[in-house]
């Protein structure tokens, strides 16, 4: 997994709030076990039922920071909602409010859930979509008016964001610990060694 530390980049809204893993990427869309190409499909059902949804206008474009209104990602807790936004282009969401599991699905892949003061996330809104920096390191986002917000981001995830590490890479740091708990514990049956030994 890339680590995030830093990122500036246009930001794209969606002035909505409770939006649900279904709206996201709906479970039609949920029959692959890659983690890509759901990008596509990405909140299928306004993209193909309005005209007017922001992710069809061009100057949204190469948005890599989504903002949207409170309760972002609530409903299943469908991996495939982070995948299709990773997909897409998203690097990081800025929204005063986020679901639980849907914020440690998106801390699993990469990608990044900045909770904003609603003000904050008006602003985003408002002003897309103009350049925004989100900054892991100092959990701040400077908005297009050059004011400073915090964020709020629990400490573990944020720490495994800045590192790069996903759930193997957490596992690969403890591997002298796994190395030796396999050594030492007992066994009830017989020994096996790998083939070819």
């Amino acid at each position: 997994m890339e680590p995030f530390v830093r990122h500036t980049g246009a930001v794209a809204p969606l002035d909505r709030a409770n939006v649900d893993t279904d709206q996201i990427i709906p479970k039609q869309f949920l029959k692959r076990i890659e983690r890509t190409g759901f990008g596509e499909f990405l909140f299928y059902d306004w993209r193909r039922d309005e005209s007017d949804f922001p992710l069809h206008r061009p100057e949204f474009a190469s948005a890599t920071i989504l903002a949207a209104g409170a309760n972002f990602g609530s409903g299943s807790s469908r991996e495939h909602a982070p995948w299709a936004l990773q997909d897409w282009g998203f690097r990081c969401i800025v929204a005063p409010s986020f679901a639980d599991i849907f914020r440690s699905n998106c801390a699993n892949v990469g990608l990044l859930c900045a909770e904003v003061a609603e003000d904050a996330a008006r602003e985003l809104i408002d002003a897309a979509p103009a350049a925004v920096t989100v900054d892991l390191e100092s959990r701040t986002v400077t908005l297009a008016s050059g004011r400073v917000v915090p964020f709020q981001i629990d400490d573990g995830a944020r720490e495994r964001l800045l590192n790069g590490w996903d759930a193997i890479g957490l596992t690969e740091l403890r591997g002298a610990e796994v190395d030796a708990y396999e050594r030492d514990r007992e066994r009830s049956g017989p020994d096996t060694v790998a083939l070819g030994a």
